[in-house]
Order: C-alpha cells, then structure tokens, then sequence
C-alpha cells in the first residue's frame, strides 16, 4: 500500500489529543512508515539506496515534523491571538493606523513568501549534501583498505569537502535570508512610525479623523506598533520553522514515493514434472533499451549441474538474481518447478535456494547463528550437520563456547569462512544451490578444501554455478552467456 506523509499525518489526528503528544505519535508513525517501505523496496531501490539519505529521512526530516507539532504551530497560533488582540486596542483609538497596518499585511506576507521560498530551496540543498556527506564517512571507512591501495585518500577528501562545501554554500543562502527578513521588518516599523506621527499631528480634518491623537494616546500607539512587528517578524521566524518541516515531508514522499516490491503468491505453487529450473526467451536489462540478457532459454532437471560462462557483464549473476526472485524479466519467464520465480514468497525461499556468494558475510551473534541466521525452524543438530559436511566441525568445537562462541572475523580465517558461508546455505536443506564464483578470492590449497566440501554439499541437488573450477572437479553442463 503506498503512503505519503500527509496520509500519516492524517491518520494520526483521529488517534491522537494535544499537540506536543500528537507530534510524538506523528513521529512514530512516520518512522514506522518508512521503516515499513525500506522493507518493501524492490532490490533496483535498494541496492541504489545511500545509507546516509536513508537515515537522514528516518532521523533529521522526521524531526523537524516533530518540532512543528511540538512547538512550531503552538508559537504560531500564540502570536497570531497577540496581533489579533493588539489590533482590537489600536482600533478604539486610532483606526488609520489600523487600516495603514492592514494594507501593509499584504507586503509583508509576499515579501515573507520570498524569503520562504528561496529559504526551502536552500534548506532542502543542504539536507541533500548533509545526507551524502553522511553517508560518504562510513562508504571511506568501507572501503579503507582499497583507498590507501590505490593512494586515493586526496580524492575521498576532495569529494568529502565537496559534499561539505554545497551544505556550506546552502546554508549561507539560508542564513542570507534570515539576515535581510529582520532588518526589512524594522524598516516598515519605523516607516510606519514615522508615519502615523506625521499624519497624527497634519491639521487635514478627514486625515485627523482617522490618526488624530491624544499625547498620551500616542504614546501609547508608538508602543504598541513596534509590538506588531515584533510579533509579524517572529511569526515569520516561525515559519522558517514550517519551511524546514515542508522540505522534511518533500523528502519523506520522495521516500515513500518509490516503487515497491511486487506481490507475491501465498505460498510455493509448484507445477508436477516441471523443470526445476527454466528461463524461456528471457529479455532483460538494469537500463531501458541496454538489455543484458536477450532471448535466454535454458532447463535444468533435479539434480542437474550447470555452469554459466561469459565475460564480466554478460548477465551470469543477473540470472541469480531473476532466480530468487529479486528482479522481473521485461520479457519471457523465469520458473521455479512450474511457478514464476519472482512470486514465489520470501518465506519459502531459503528452503528452495541456497547461494553462496564470494565473500562471507556475518550477522551479529554467536558462530551458530552464522550458520542459522536466526531462523528457528533450524535445529541445533541441523546447525552441527552442516558445519560438518563442510568439515568445520573440529574447528568450531575448539572455540571457547563451541557454537554458542560469539563470532567474530579472527575466528576463522578467509578460507573457514567460505566454508561457513556453506554451511549456512545447506542448513536449511535447500534444494538448489546458486555459487557465485565462490573461489575467486582464495589461494590455490583453500581452493581445493572449499571445492571439496561443495563437492559434499550439492549432492543430490540442483547446482547451477559461475565457478570455472567446480564445473572442472564436480563435472555437468556449461552454457556461454
């Protein structure tokens, strides 16, 4: 279901009573609502997704929501009822200036709209750079080893100062603004003054009816002009206040207005003595009219093993991912047993695919929870099951708490990890297995203990693999791409 946030902001009226705890529940549900749309992002989003713009959304643009529910619209509607009650005064005592401040509301509102304006414009500019300076710091940190390799710490800087200077450059527009809007405000007040004195003391009788007053009167009307503009000049504060808010919410609906994964089935539908794997006149490309797969048939029986060959970007782990369901083909099919793959549901996935990848990724936990990935239908018997057939076993069972030792990347070294990066793809029992250049990264003798175990680990499954080497020790068929 898609959402913007003045949905979100909507909804939360009809629940919520008071404003500081109405701004509270908006944030909540605003947060919640993005959560749940990063959940439902299709894997093109995702994978083009900069972390740093990502939680600049969840943390900064919510914020500033926040605040104009918090405070913004209080302060407001407080200066509002002042100038309200102050031009009730100054109307019993001297209607022409009313009628001047009146006609002066206009002028002020379109000169504020400017301002705002412009101030919007600036405003979103730096939550942008802020966001790709953000998320610049941990993309170095990442990727810190290579950097050095290739002596590019001069470019990282430039580019992290480059991202520094366009906030840099949008904030001195900002602040530009704020420092004209108070000084124009004082202007008009003391044109204004000005004004009503000279007018007050002409002997015109139709200008004296109007203006004419008192000493004490006009002191009193010198008093209270400035009051106005005081309260004109911070209403228009306030909405600085507003305007942050508005570029926060442009950019939350920038968020929620993604596109989304599509709808899957309710479960595996698969078709009897269908193929377990079948790709029929497939045509696909990341890139409109620059297709990387064109017209690609091929079947794969249970228990077959095929190796895909093709230059770097002829599309071989494109085809993993039209497998697993992460991208739609713009023509033909992609099959699972009969069933499109791009329906099957998240939930039965890992017990038809397992895909090993070339590098190891760990989650937070203890050693067995790499091989389990918290999922809870995986016994602790099928854990130790896995690490075995990959012969981890013996290596695990000498760590201080065996299974239950929490991980960490000394544990093991390159090779091990490779292997545990198997162990938890067949401990769900999957019945195919995905490889994806799985050796890339090794050296000659961890090579072979790695393509040994996988030896173990695809038997009496389907394996289709982009490893040169496997094909060469395990045997099956090869398909250039």
């Amino acid at each position: 279901m898609k959402r913007n946030t003045r949905s979100v902001i909507f909804q939360t009226l009809r629940c919520s009573k008071g404003l500081t705890l109405l701004g509270q529940c908006v944030t909540g549900n605003l947060r919640r609502a993005l959560s749940d749309k990063l959940s439902r992002l299709t894997a093109d989003r995702l994978t083009k997704l900069e972390p740093g713009a990502a939680v600049s959304r969840f943390v900064g643009d919510v914020d500033t929501v926040e605040t104009l529910f918090t405070s913004g619209i209080i302060s407001i509607a407080a200066d509002l009822c002042k100038v309200v009650g102050i031009f009730v005064i100054i109307g019993g005592k001297n209607p022409g200036l009313v009628l001047m401040l009146l006609l002066l509301v206009p002028v002020i509102f379109a000169f504020t709209r400017f301002v705002q304006k412009r101030s919007l414009k600036a405003q979103v500019e730096n939550r942008n750079a802020v966001a790709k300076a953000a998320n610049h710091v941990p993309e170095t940190i990442h990727n810190i080893r290579t950097i050095h390799t290739l002596e590019k710490e001069e470019y990282m800087e430039q580019r992290y100062s480059g991202y520094i200077g366009e906030s840099y450059a949008a904030m001195k527009k900002t602040n530009f603004f704020d420092a004209i809007y108070s000084p124009v405000i004082l202007l008009f007040n003391a044109v204004v003054t000005a004004a009503v004195l000279i007018l007050s003391a002409t002997g015109i009788p139709v200008v004296k009816t109007f203006f004419g007053m008192s000493v004490g009167t006009a002191v009193a009307m010198i008093s209270y002009i400035p009051q106005v503009f005081s309260l004109l000049e911070s209403i228009g504060m306030e909405i600085q206040t507003i305007q942050s808010a508005v570029a926060g919410v442009h950019r939350i609906d920038e968020f929620l207005a993604q596109p989304e994964r599509w709808d899957t089935d309710e479960g595996p539908r698969f078709i009897e003595d269908a193929p377990c794997v079948e790709l029929k006149d497939v045509c696909f490309g990341y890139v409109s009219e620059q297709e990387v797969l064109h017209d690609l048939s091929f079947q794969l029986l249970p228990g077959e093993h095929l190796t895909l060959i093709g230059r770097t970007g002829a599309g071989k782990s494109t085809i993993f991912k039209l497998l697993l369901g992460q991208y739609q083909p713009q023509s033909g099919h992609v099959r699972i047993h009969g069933q499109e793959a791009a329906l099957i549901p998240d939930f039965a996935k890992r017990r038809i695919f397992g895909y090993v990848e070339q590098t190891f990724h760990p989650v937070p936990g203890t050693v067995a929870d790499q091989i389990r990935l918290f999922d809870e239908t995986i016994k602790p018997d099928m854990v130790e099951s896995a690490a075995r057939v990959v012969g981890l076993h013996h290596a695990i069972a000498l760590l201080p708490d065996g299974y239950q030792t929490t991980y960490a990347p000394d544990l093991f070294s390159q090779g091990q990890a490779q292997l545990l990066s198997i162990a938890r793809t067949i401990a769900a029992q999957p019945e195919i297995l995905l490889l994806d250049e799985i050796t890339a990264n090794l050296d000659a003798d961890t090579e072979q203990t790695v393509l040994a175990a996988l030896r173990k680990a695809s038997q009496n499954r389907t394996v289709l693999s982009i490893s040169h080497r496997f094909y060469e020790q395990a045997g099956g068929k090869q398909l250039h791409i």
